[in-house]
């Protein structure tokens, strides 16, 4: 798809693509509305939505929904979090045609076992060397076109060291990956080491008041990084929002004001209500349909 050729384009020149995170439809449009170049689907926003929490309960067949909606709603590329691709070199080889053919121009696969647990929690398992290699090179083989990006996550720093993340990350890049997603560095200093010893274009997580520290995006781009995700912002935010306005309705019997600045058509007018509204009269007065010798000429 274009926006796929797009995406691959943005990461290979040009300043470093900084992908908001969104969880469905709506944040997916205010993503691309606020001129951001890219949307990244989260998983942990994914999985939330549905009540659950980040801890691999999803299936691929939801996630790979989610995405479709998603990247039918907007005209930049999609990012999507694709877990471990859902079991082994099998399951990932279907989980990649999946995702491309639901029109998602990124996927990142991890090294946990299955069922995983968000990247920035204690308690993660890896598969071994062997078996990830055996997944990224399933996952390379899988797509139809090469513009189909795959984006190798280790989350072997907080299990087996620094050290064994980057030949992680180098391995899955020699076996086929397009970019490295070196999960959770914990200091400015292996934030910045990432992308000097990762062979490849590095993606970098920026997760609120998860195990890597808060640093600047200009930073982040200074250091060599060629992808940023902000993967929890909305969601966190909204959750927050929603619990003030609940919180002042239940106290005061009164409905908050809220910050869209308007009503329905407001919030309509944001998920493309125009369009629509053109629609609904401009099917009726092209006049009846030419037929025959009219319909020839």
């Amino acid at each position: 798809m274009a926006t796929t050729a797009t995406l691959k384009s943005m990461l290979r020149s040009g300043p470093m693509v900084i992908a908001p995170g969104a969880y469905d439809c709506l944040t997916a449009r205010l993503v691309e509305q606020a001129g951001f170049p890219a949307v990244y689907m989260t998983g942990a926003g994914t999985s939330v939505s549905h009540g659950l929490p980040d801890y691999g309960l999803l299936t691929m067949t939801e996630m790979v929904a989610n995405a479709g909606r998603m990247a039918a709603t907007v005209g930049v590329p999609l990012i999507s979090d694709a877990d471990t691709g859902y079991g082994n070199e099998l399951n990932v080889y279907r989980t990649v045609q999946s995702f491309e053919r639901a029109g998602v121009s990124a996927i990142h696969i991890e090294d946990q076992v299955f069922p995983k647990r968000c990247g920035h929690l204690d308690g993660k398992e890896l598969v071994s060397r062997e078996d990830y290699a055996a997944k990224i090179r399933a996952a390379a083989a899988a797509r139809r076109t090469a513009d189909f990006l795959i984006i190798a996550r280790t989350d072997a720093r907080g299990v087996a060291g620094f050290d064994e993340a980057v030949a992680r990350c180098n391995m899955a890049l020699e076996a086929g990956a397009d970019m490295a997603f070196f999960e959770a560095p914990q200091s400015v200093e292996e934030v910045a080491a990432v992308p000097r010893v990762v062979k490849g274009p590095c993606l970098f997580n920026n997760v609120l008041s998860g195990k890597t520290p808060a640093i600047p995006h200009l930073e982040i781009e200074r250091m060599g990084y060629r992808l940023a995700i902000v993967p929890g912002m909305l969601m966190s935010s909204i959750i927050g929002l929603c619990d003030k306005l609940l919180a002042e309705l239940k106290a005061t019997g009164l409905t908050p004001a809220t910050f869209s600045g308007g009503g329905p058509s407001v919030t309509f007018a944001r998920v493309g209500a125009a369009d629509w509204d053109q629609r609904r009269t401009a099917f009726r007065d092209a006049g009846p349909p030419k037929t025959g010798r009219d319909a020839a000429e």
